[in-house]
């Protein structure tokens, strides 16, 4: 297949990797590799666009814009926290003490249900924060066996590593000692075979002395 690559490693059973300037020779192959590398496409092209404001509501999106303008934050307005009487041009027209009355009704509403939330949270509020602790410790516990479950995942495939890496490495090393038992028979079976040459030789070279005497 066009830019398969053949990894040939073994890291199981490879030795050398702790000597010195073997580390250095790694990085320098590596930067050599980064400056020669020269990316002719985009390789994630075929993922779709990112789109980075898919969470963003209309008060992000606003708040964004203001912050890319450098303008300044509007201040906190606490109009809806004020009890104004009617303008004074206004005194005596009953519409604007209704407008007047109607606000502060609103505000007094507004303090009774605080308070009222204030007393749902005396009375409850230490259940629900009980119940919500429930709730976390449960996805703790769940995030954690999910984490041990993949921490188990990956301990097997480094123990299938290391399994097959070291039966290869028993073979490679089978392999290589009949590769030196050959090789030595090979050489000793040249040697042989150049001593039986020089003898062969020798006795020619006296075959034909002898004759060349008795002639």
């Amino acid at each position: 297949m066009a830019g398969e690559v053949l990894v040939d490693a073994l890291p199981y059973i490879d030795l050398g990797y702790d000597d010195p300037g073997v580390r250095e020779a790694a990085i320098a192959m590596v930067e050599e590799e980064c400056r020669r590398y020269r990316p002719t496409k985009n390789y994630l092209e075929h993922l779709p666009t990112l789109n980075t404001a898919a969470f963003e509501s209309e008060l992000m999106t606003t708040e964004f814009e203001r912050i890319q303008n450098r303008l300044p934050m509007e201040p906190l307005s606490m109009k809806r926290y004020e009890l104004p009487p009617p303008p004074g041009g206004k005194m005596s027209e009953v519409p604007a003490w209704t407008e007047s009355v109607d606000n502060s009704m609103a505000q007094l509403e507004h303090q009774a249900i605080r308070a009222m939330n204030l007393d749902l949270m005396m009375e409850y509020g230490c259940e629900m924060w009980k119940s919500y602790l429930e709730v976390l410790t449960a996805m703790q516990a769940k995030a954690q066996a999910q984490l041990e479950a993949i921490k188990k995942e990956i301990q097997d495939v480094n123990w299938k590593r290391k399994t097959k890496q070291t039966q290869g490495g028993e073979k490679l090393r089978s392999l290589e000692a009949q590769w030196v038992m050959l090789v030595s028979k090979n050489y000793e079976i040249e040697q042989a075979c150049a001593k039986l040459e020089e003898r062969i030789y020798q006795k020619k070279s006296q075959k034909q002395a002898l004759d060349g005497s008795q002639e």
